[in-house]
């Protein structure tokens, strides 16, 4: 579990923070609380819990404590700052080459923690909340063809030499792309949900679980993956094995797909999560409708499943302007 004793775990050569008791505590709970509460994903809760490291680990360099004492943070220090204070400590994250992304990630978690401490009755500081996010350039997915997600598809049994490592690792990418999975929902799978029937329930992000419709091929990589496996699991254990027997490791797929996009010359941005961003793109331009795929993905906010339809009209721009014959003679005279 992230809590105050990764928080004193000074990275890059800085001196960690020493935290009161009062505060202290307060970090361990808030961290159960979101992993009991808000049900957020163990890489969501590492990823806040180094934010507010972070934080924490700013304040006796920004507050200036007398060099060789020991300083330790307080809540009464956390309550008094200012919208200046907020903005130095984001000044800091950005010299330390943090893009605007990682920027807001890190001051949700602070803002996270503090509301959190307000809601306890430790401190309370309305500074944070008048605070603006980092602005984030507008991102638009980046999806492999249709091509080149059959390419990852067939080829990453190339760069095993383990046949049942071989099944495994296709089994998981064709999850990502033929049910439009997070690569952690799929590590997430427990060996009694397979083998797949039609649908496949699948608890996804804040433990909000959704049924997504399993293609046959889907099916017939999982089962091939279980009849390979030579480890014996039992029905609540994970799907999806390490070599060790042990659930499988996010990091060792993606380092496996690195391999492969290197081998074949495929994009940079090709990626396990580029399978699921296929998915939906490749939905799109076959006529699925938002409202669908966004049940499929299962998105929040239909906003966010919108920003396909961006992908695909950029696609249909190069096909037009490809094609057309008033662009073929634009390009020949050299026009615009």
């Amino acid at each position: 579990m992230v809590g105050s004793a990764q928080l004193t775990c000074p990275p890059k050569g800085r001196r960690g923070a020493n935290l009161a008791p009062a505060l202290a505590d307060a970090v361990d709970r808030w961290m159960r609380w979101l992993r009991s509460e808000r049900r957020y994903s163990e890489h969501t809760l590492v990823g806040y819990g180094r934010d507010l490291k972070f934080f924490l680990e700013f304040m006796p360099l920004h507050l200036e404590h007398p060099p060789g004492q020991v300083f330790q943070v307080e809540a009464a220090h956390l309550a008094g700052l200012h919208a200046l204070d907020f903005r130095a400590y984001l000044a800091w994250r950005l010299n330390d080459g943090l893009g605007p992304a990682s920027l807001a990630r890190g001051l949700s978690a602070v803002r996270g923690f503090f509301r959190f401490c307000e809601r306890e009755d430790l401190f309370r500081n309305a500074a944070i909340h008048g605070l603006r996010t980092p602005k984030q350039p507008h991102g638009v997915p980046k999806p492999l063809t249709v091509r080149e997600a059959a390419t990852a598809l067939t080829e990453i049994t190339t760069v095993s030499g383990e046949p049942w490592v071989q099944a495994r690792d296709l089994a998981v990418l064709a999850l990502l792309y033929g049910c439009g999975l997070r690569i952690a929902e799929a590590l997430d799978l427990n060996r009694h949900q397979a083998p797949f029937g039609d649908v496949l329930m699948v608890k996804g992000k804040g433990g909000k679980e959704r049924l997504v419709p399993v293609l046959p091929v889907v099916r017939h990589a999982a089962n091939a993956y279980l009849t390979l496996c030579p480890h014996a699991v039992a029905g609540d254990g994970p799907l999806f094995l390490g070599v060790r027997g042990g659930r499988l490791d996010q990091r060792i797929i993606r380092a496996q797909m690195q391999k492969m996009r290197i081998a074949l010359g495929l994009p940079s941005t090709a990626s396990p999560h580029a399978l699921r961003h296929s998915f939906a793109t490749h939905l799109l331009a076959g006529g699925g409708d938002l409202r669908t795929i966004q049940e499929l993905l299962g998105h929040a906010s239909l906003s966010t499943t919108q920003r396909y339809t961006e992908v695909d009209a950029a696609h249909l721009l190069n096909v037009y302007r490809s094609a057309h014959p008033r662009e073929k003679t634009k390009k020949k005279k050299g026009g615009p």
